[in-house]
Order: C-alpha cells, then structure tokens, then sequence
C-alpha cells in the first residue's frame, strides 16, 4: 500500500510506528552520539524538548511576519527549518550573553528553528527559502529581517528547549 504524502518525505498523518522511531533513534545514538561522545570525550544531549506554547508562539510569529510582508502567502507557503547546532565551549559562553542558557550545556547539541518561506527561483524551480535569505542580484529577496529595528541584529529564529542530558531521560520512551 502506498502512503500517501505531501511532499514525497514521509506520510501525510504524521504517524510513525514504534519499531520505525526506535530504529532511527538507536542509529543515531550507536553511531552519530557514540562517536560524537567518544572524539569529544561529553556526555552530549540527544535529544531536546519545547513545550507546545513556546511552538505555538513561534508558528504564530511566522504567519504575522509573513502576512505582513506578503498578505497572499498562504500556510502551505511556510515551514520551519531545523538546523543542527551545538553551543560553544565554557570558555567561549561569553557569545551567549544575549541568549542565556546555563553553562551546563556546553558543547551540547541543540537545535535552531528557522522560518522558511516556499518560492519559485528564475528557473521555475520551487525551494523553501529561510526567512532573511537574500541574495545580491536575485530576484527572491525575501529580506522579513528589515522590519527589524536598527539596534536588533536578531534573526527570527528558536532554540530555547530543555536538553537531555543535562536534563533527565527518564522521562523518554525511546
């Protein structure tokens, strides 16, 4: 039976069996996490939580910032880009400093949320673009950053979720 899909990655429902999410998991964490762990000699996170106000208040930012430079985007026209990440060293917490987070998070895993916005490049070509991509010369100039304030150099963008570890795993399934 065929699954049918939105884009053609993954299904439509947003269900994963047991046995699919345990496998994926173990893989990341007997290869990625083990070498990682290993060659940096942590105990890194693997995985990290937010809680639903905190996605519901970031979605709803991106459909404002949206609709205010673009009224005819419409909810298929969005999207959220995950980028792996991790926080710097305790010696280099000081670049932390607008965005506090304990220091027993260093060297951690994390991710960071970025807006995308869906657009069709001079070639006819269909691709989820970050919210302040901008190129020189292009004509997809999406630039959201601008209604910025002068002394903001923020992005929209979040990664404010509890990891484990530090946090405690007793409370994962998988």
């Amino acid at each position: 039976m065929e699954t049918e899909s939105t884009n053609g990655h993954g299904p439509k429902s947003g269900r994963m069996s047991n046995e699919l999410i345990k496998a994926l998991i173990d893989n990341y964490r007997q290869n990625h996490l083990n070498a990682i762990n290993e060659t940096l000699g942590i105990n890194d996170a693997h995985s990290i939580w937010f809680d639903l106000p905190k996605l519901k208040k970031f979605i709803a930012m991106i459909e404002e910032e949206a609709g205010k430079n673009n009224p005819d985007l419409s909810e298929e026209d969005l999207g959220i880009r995950f980028y792996y990440a991790a926080y710097p060293k305790e010696e280099n917490w000081h670049i932390m400093s607008s965005h506090p987070i304990a220091k027993e998070y260093a060297e951690r895993h994390t991710l960071v949320m970025i807006p995308t916005v869906k657009r069709t490049d001079e070639k006819g070509e269909t691709h989820h673009y970050d919210f302040n991509y901008s190129e020189s010369n292009s004509s997809i100039n999406l630039a959201l950053s601008a209604r910025r304030a002068p002394e903001d150099d923020g992005v929209m963008g979040e990664n404010n979720g509890q990891l484990i570890p530090p946090s405690n795993s007793k409370v994962e399934f998988f």
